[in-house]
């Protein structure tokens, strides 16, 4: 993905088109920086001295630091590849999408990050619709995508609430990472997964 839809959807500003090389300098200061020191004590002229470029070039093209921070994520988190391939099985896909998650997590101090752009979503309306389009509904669509060939194949009921198993797959997740009350491993995901499982199977046999 790499590109938010607050600024891929805006008219492209005169002059020179978008340097791609530049681009990606600017989106890799910003990860590295906002990582690094937080997204509050970070300020646009840093991340423009660190990539090389100038400020007007990264506010010609991201017109918040939030936004900025948003692409700077969702291109960090786009490296991992074969997300949509399909495994053969509904446990097997799910965790296929959560154990890369995981992984990046535990290496890198994600948590901050996130918990300072939920905060702009609150403040921010606008920047709450970019949020929700580019980052939140992505990953549901790739979970989503895996519930319906589970049950296309009649691995679970047709009836199954794919969204509220979602929230109950994200939810747990985000959880702990925001609340940092338990650690974040691949057993404790791989666990999440097979509850969230249980649950899809007994809400099934309930209905």
């Amino acid at each position: 993905m790499g590109k938010v839809a607050g600024v891929s959807s805006a008219p492209r500003p005169r002059g020179r088109p978008r340097s791609e090389k530049t681009r990606q300098a600017i989106l890799a200061a910003a990860d590295e920086l906002f990582l690094e020191h937080g997204l509050d004590a970070v300020n646009m002229d840093e991340v423009a001295e660190r990539a090389g470029a100038s400020n007007s070039t990264i506010y010609r093209w991201w017109p918040s630091k939030h936004v900025l921070a948003l692409d700077a994520l969702v291109t960090a988190w786009e490296e991992a590849t074969g997300l949509d391939r399909d495994r053969g099985s509904l446990r097997a896909d799910l965790r296929a999408l959560v154990r890369p998650w995981v992984k990046r997590v535990a290496a890198r101090p994600y948590a901050r990050m996130i918990a300072a752009l939920v905060a702009e979503v609150h403040r921010d309306p606008a920047f709450g619709e970019i949020w929700r389009v580019d980052f939140v509904q992505e990953r549901r669509r790739r979970g989503r995508a895996a519930f319906v060939r589970a049950i296309e194949r009649g691995e679970i009921a047709a009836s199954t609430d794919v969204e509220l198993a979602l929230d109950l797959l994200y939810g747990s997740l985000y959880h702990r990472l925001l609340h940092g009350h338990e650690p974040i491993t691949e057993r404790i995901g791989d666990r999440i997964v097979d509850a969230v499982l249980g649950g899809v199977t007994e809400l099934a046999r309930s209905a």
